[in-house]
């Protein structure tokens, strides 16, 4: 059992590029699987963590509907923002500059093998996050992500989640808002659901803009808390 996670911080990088490199360090953890299985290796097996920001683009998970993306391929490049279509749970959701998103690669036989408790561990993270900041966030019921003022009229999401496992490994992760242009939203209906509405930290607080830096460790330090993990830099 590995319960060390490699930490990067990818920086803004292209969403495609990105997704490549998901996919390596992915397809690494499981070839060390398959090898452990086959000859019985005893390898451990890898865990990472990436931090990045990307430039604007639309997501549709395998199980989304076109028809949540309200906009023509010109007006997306009207507006300097790609579309692609991705292996991941969920719906529709964007990324752009002011997000921050997260990426854990888990091998989850290195933590527990129960992929809902893995996404009530990313929400949680969310939620002990934005409580430091004095917001009060919460799980909004048959819904994944973080949500504020659940149940009333002014219900509305600060991070989207969805995420792809196999042989208990993960990919794909968190967006959380924290500096985002809101009006990339109105392009499409978040996560497939109608009359939901978007926010962002730097609104909620009433700031201009919320330093990053310090809202990634804040997460880091919640993540490894929840997994009991240590993060360590390549």
């Amino acid at each position: 059992m590995n319960k060390q996670i490699k930490l990067q911080d990818l920086g803004q990088k292209d969403y495609q590029d990105t997704w490549d490199y998901q996919e390596q360090l992915f397809k690494g953890v499981v070839d060390t699987k398959i090898k452990n299985r086959r000859a019985n290796a005893g390898l451990k097996t890898q865990n990472h963590f990436l931090f990045v920001e990307h430039p604007h683009v639309y997501t549709l998970g395998k199980s989304g509907d076109m028809a949540n993306l309200l906009v023509n391929e010109a007006q997306l490049k009207a507006k300097n923002a790609t579309f692609y279509k991705v292996n991941r749970g969920g719906d529709i959701t964007y990324h752009g500059p002011g997000q921050i998103v997260g990426y854990p690669i888990l091998d989850l036989d290195n933590f527990f093998t129960d992929i809902h408790k893995y996404l009530r561990f990313l929400e949680e993270m969310i939620i002990l996050t934005l409580a430091e900041y004095g917001i009060k966030s919460e799980r909004s019921p048959g819904e994944t992500g973080v949500w504020l003022d659940v149940g009333t009229p002014f219900a509305r999401k600060i991070c989207a989640m969805g995420v792809r496992a196999s042989r208990w490994v993960t990919m794909h992760g968190f967006a959380l808002n924290v500096n985002a242009d809101l009006g990339y939203f109105d392009l499409m209906i978040p996560c497939g659901i109608r009359g939901k509405a978007v926010t962002s930290l730097n609104i909620e607080l009433g700031k201009q803009e919320i330093d990053e830096a310090d809202v990634k460790k804040k997460l880091l330090k919640h993540f490894s808390n929840l997994f009991e993990a240590e993060f360590i830099t390549p």
